[in-house]
């Protein structure tokens, strides 16, 4: 029996896929919770505002779960992901990408600052990665870069993640070799 390689990684946004920041302020969507996080208790650059708006959905856990991957934060949240945004979706605490020095770097050649990250910390094993900032130049780079399959899925930050996202996710797992042939 040839030995089955390990399911594929899915790097997690918050904001944009599991928050979708960019909705009208108004009006939170339909299923989704509103948590105020204070910003003191983030990593990164402080922000202006002493609190942050965060529209979550607590089903998106459980899909999350049964899309067959293995679940990775990859997000300016890094281990905050953990206190505050997966206990409302239901997920166990997840590892996460520690973007260092590198959080929110600009690079000269248009390449996200988290793309070399992920690639490095997927270290050749596919991925998925789900973000609302991704560009032609990521998807090239990764392609040059990573010698596994790897979905680069953008989800809009004004609706977050919906049912075809989902789909898109699922058909991406289900189509890799589990042999690795």
């Amino acid at each position: 029996m040839q030995p089955t390689r390990p399911r594929p990684l899915l790097f997690l946004d918050v904001d944009g896929p599991l928050n979708p920041y960019a909705a009208r302020p108004t009006r939170r969507p339909p299923g989704y919770t509103t948590l105020r996080v204070p910003t003191a208790r983030l990593p990164g650059p402080r922000l202006t505002a002493r609190t942050l708006r965060v529209r979550l959905n607590p089903r998106h856990g459980e899909a999350l779960l049964a899309c067959g991957y293995d679940l990775c934060w990859a997000t300016t949240w890094m281990a905050a992901a953990n206190t505050w945004i997966g206990p409302v979706l239901g997920l166990p605490p997840l590892p996460y990408v520690d973007f260092g020095d590198d959080l929110l770097a600009r690079t000269a050649d248009g390449v996200h600052w988290k793309t070399r990250a992920l690639v490095a910390y997927a270290d050749g094993r596919p991925f998925a990665w789900v973000d609302d900032e991704q560009s032609p130049g990521d998807r090239a780079h990764v392609a040059a870069h990573h010698r596994a399959p790897a979905l680069l899925h953008h989800v809009s930050p004004r609706v977050g993640l919906r049912d075809h996202d989902f789909a898109a996710l699922i058909d991406f797992a289900n189509s890799l070799d589990p042999h690795g042939n």
